[in-house]
């Protein structure tokens, strides 16, 4: 299916692996000329290299700037002033028990998780209401709905995510611009693959059958049982770009594979 989104502008943050770089190339197969974006230029640079010899009619740029950083993310703006689609991806978590969550802790996961992303959305949104087109998706959890209680400080600001989402959609109205939230489910990263690996050490085993074996120990509230992959994830925030989705504004769009229950 043609996404109608060639030759459209998407910067992705966090996007030299994991999520944020399944995101990128499925928006490149559709024509998206992405902005790679991550601290490292030498990674960014490697990854635009390898974007563009899989899709050569894109043209993927380097994008590489510490977007927490406000001097960073100025210049930023100075040398990509405009985008089609913006993909608030960029985030960080850790297990952590809410007694060692202090407020040098908090200061970080609010300023990386949440007040980076808000400043890319305030700066990119006026664009895209003028020029009568545009995507803003914030990357959250099923943490935001659901916190399981492990890392409180990750789940506060994925719940950030959703009420700025959707006070930034309620500036949308009439308009083929769109902000919504996405809600992934646990996802297979390359961290959390080495984990299981780690944990599952028989050889004997393929790592299918190590990723059933750990779901059903550790989250056996998942209908899937096995991780998102970041493909499905990259999948999913593709047709959310794609102006067959422009109904979809303010939303929290649920892929936990079942993990939040359902209530009506």
């Amino acid at each position: 299916m043609d996404m109608g989104l060639n030759n459209k502008t998407a910067l992705v943050t966090g996007s030299t692996k994991g999520i944020g770089k399944a995101i990128a190339i499925e928006l490149a197969k559709e024509g998206v000329n992405v902005l790679i974006n991550g601290r490292n230029s030498e990674e960014v640079e490697r990854i635009v290299g390898e974007i563009k010899s899989a899709y050569p009619n894109t043209s993927p740029q380097n994008a590489a700037a510490d977007i927490v950083n406000v001097a960073e993310r100025e210049a930023l703006f100075e040398k990509f002033p405009h985008v089609d689609i913006l993909v608030n991806n960029t985030g960080i978590y850790e297990v952590m028990s809410y007694d060692d969550v202090d407020d040098d802790v908090w200061e970080t996961y609010i300023q990386t998780n949440m007040l980076a992303a808000n400043g890319l959305s305030k700066f990119y949104m006026p664009n895209m209401l003028n020029n009568g087109f545009g995507r803003i998706i914030f990357i959250a959890s099923e943490e935001a709905v659901m916190p399981s209680g492990q890392m409180p400080q990750y789940a506060v600001t994925k719940s950030m995510l959703l009420s700025l989402s959707k006070s930034l959609s309620k500036l949308t109205v009439g308009t083929e611009v769109t902000v919504n939230t996405i809600m992934p489910g646990p996802s297979l990263s390359e961290n959390v693959q080495q984990i299981i690996e780690s944990i599952f050490q028989d050889e004997n085993m393929t790592f299918e059958e190590k990723e059933k074996t750990f779901m059903a120990a550790n989250l056996p509230q998942s209908e899937l049982q096995r991780f998102i992959r970041p493909s499905e994830i990259g999948r999913l925030v593709t047709f959310v770009c794609s102006p067959y989705a422009t109904p979809f504004k303010g939303s929290a769009i649920r892929m936990d594979g079942g993990m939040v229950p359902t209530i009506y």
